[in-house]
């Protein structure tokens, strides 16, 4: 599934141009499509996710879009795409952010600028779905923090530095995890 993400975010926006709205109808016609096919709930909907979102970094960081509007993007899509499966939205954000900063990391893409989209994401998405706008980009924020803890110090400072700015006029409120990383 995230070669066929990867494949189906690359033409998307290369067809549309359009970085945030080519991401987020791929991913939520993925997610809804791999959902209702197999009534997936639970862990298979996680691994879902995690899948769209690879692929997605994957197709963004092979044609050099911007990282910021499509960690936007995968961010709405994933919220769009899993709402008919009733999964905890704190946590498919949290995931979300997680998996999207991870594979960020892996391509040797720009950490603060997928931070920073996948707050906007969580905010955008939160707000369609009835949420906390602060809650979800909280959630955002500190899935991404996770994830940059297991790639260093470095990163860690990185998305902290870009996910510490309010967004849209939201503060985001971080859950300072005890974060182990290397001191190198």
């Amino acid at each position: 599934m995230i070669e066929t993400a990867k494949d189906g975010i690359v033409a998307a926006i290369k067809g549309t141009g359009d970085i945030v709205q080519a991401t987020v109808d791929t991913i939520t016609k993925m997610l809804a499509t791999t959902i209702k096919d197999t009534g997936k709930v639970g862990t298979s909907v996680t691994d879902a996710i995690a899948d769209v979102a690879s692929g997605a970094i994957r197709g963004v960081a092979q044609i050099g879009a911007d990282l910021t509007q499509a960690a936007k993007g995968i961010m709405v899509g994933v919220l769009r795409g899993t709402k008919a499966a009733g999964t905890e939205v704190m946590d498919t954000i949290s995931h979300t952010a997680h998996v999207a900063i991870r594979d960020t990391a892996e391509v040797g893409g720009d950490l603060e600028a997928a931070a920073t989209g996948l707050v906007q994401g969580a905010i955008e998405g939160a707000k369609e779905m009835g949420v906390s706008a602060e809650e979800a980009a909280s959630a955002a924020a500190n899935g991404a923090l996770k994830a940059a803890g297991k790639v260093g110090a470095k990163a860690v400072e990185t998305v902290r530095k870009a996910v510490t700015k309010p967004v849209n006029g939201v503060k985001v409120a971080l859950k300072e995890p005890a974060l182990a990383v290397s001191k190198n």
